[in-house]
């Protein structure tokens, strides 16, 4: 018996806890993110400015399509989301292992997981 189904994208599941969706989004984020390491990366010679373009037109939708319905899940599955997202802030800046993530969300104005859902939700 199959439990969960793709459906335009999402995937819910029989008791819409939304995980098999969130890990499919973090897999295909992960994907995209390993993919654009030569823009993003510590190597890269783009601008900060480009490298915030690029996470905003490429890496952001992928993880907030349809966040209004599947933003409900537990906290534990969005902080799978939340931790793939933590990534891209640290890869772009380069930052060292003691900078934390809610210093480079701040400095960079990329707001948290949490934070995108209950903005999105409101609309």
């Amino acid at each position: 018996m199959q439990t969960d189904v793709k459906y335009l994208g999402l995937h819910p599941d029989q008791r819409l806890t939304w995980r098999t969706h969130i890990k499919a989004k973090s897999l295909h984020l992960n994907m995209k993110l390993r993919g654009m390491y030569w823009l993003l990366g510590h190597r890269s010679n783009l601008s900060l400015e480009n490298k915030l373009l690029l996470y905003k037109c490429v890496l952001k939708p992928v993880w907030t399509y349809d966040i209004q319905l599947w933003g409900c899940a537990k906290p534990s599955h969005t902080q799978i989301i939340q931790r793939m997202q933590s990534k891209i802030p640290r890869s772009i800046t380069s930052a060292t292992w003691y900078v934390s993530n809610c210093t480079l969300h701040n400095v960079l104005h990329i707001p948290l997981v949490a934070t995108e859902i209950n903005r999105l939700s409101l609309l």
